[in-house]
């Protein structure tokens, strides 16, 4: 509950008061949450299976057995193991052989961590725009009151104003409170996607030359 003057108003009224334009903000929010869980679940679970992956596959690799590495990374859903993978597929060809492979690869894995990413951001930039919207509607209600106040010769006062006015307040704050944590995510997610490609890429540059190693 929260404490207006006097009387206390619950958290769904006051969202209500709002306007039309408070739902969608509401739903963003909703999708927002559930995508940054799964995106934090899930890069987690990358990044600690990385060194692990890595520890395996280049000890296979130095004890001249491709196939138990092949195996390993074939048995692994990362995408991290997908890349190596296509690296190891490729042992006995040249060096820029198997760098392309894995570049092919990458390019189709790094999309998958990438994933929704744009769904955060687009909603990050989405919110403000919907909570400025609920401004100008509760601004024109409070003109349409001032306007029929106005053709019935009757006084103006404060109250008459204060929905319209209440109601472009709390859809614009609403708008906002959505969209800074969202973008903040969003930019998280982004740097740790970037940090996480970079050592992928370091592992399948190490692995490369483990590779040629064995000629």
């Amino acid at each position: 509950m929260i404490n207006q003057g006097f009387e206390e108003i619950s958290l769904i009224k006051l969202l209500a008061s709002g306007g039309p334009f408070m739902w969608p903000i509401l739903l963003c929010s909703v999708i927002a949450l559930a995508i940054s869980l799964e995106k934090l679940l899930y890069l987690r679970t990358i990044e600690n299976g990385l060194t692990e992956l890595k520890s395996a596959v280049f000890d296979f690799i130095r004890n001249n057995n491709i196939k138990a590495a092949i195996a390993y990374c074939d048995s692994n859903p990362s995408p991290a193991a997908k890349i190596l993978l296509s690296g190891l597929s490729k042992f006995g060809s040249t060096k820029e052989e198997i760098k392309d492979s894995m570049e092919e690869a990458s390019s189709f894995e790094i999309p998958i961590l990438e994933s929704r990413l744009n769904a955060l951001s687009t909603i990050s930039h989405v919110c403000p725009l919907l909570g400025l919207l609920g401004t100008v509607s509760g601004m024109l209600k409070c003109f349409r009151i001032i306007q029929l106040k106005s053709t019935a010769l009757n006084p103006l006062i404060p109250s008459d104003l204060a929905g319209g006015l209440f109601e472009s307040l709390i859809s614009t704050l609403v708008g906002l409170i959505v969209s800074i944590p969202v973008f903040i995510a969003y930019n998280y997610f982004a740097s740790r996607i970037r940090h996480l490609v970079s050592k992928m890429e370091s592992a399948a540059s190490q692995m490369c030359n483990l590779l040629r190693g064995l000629d």
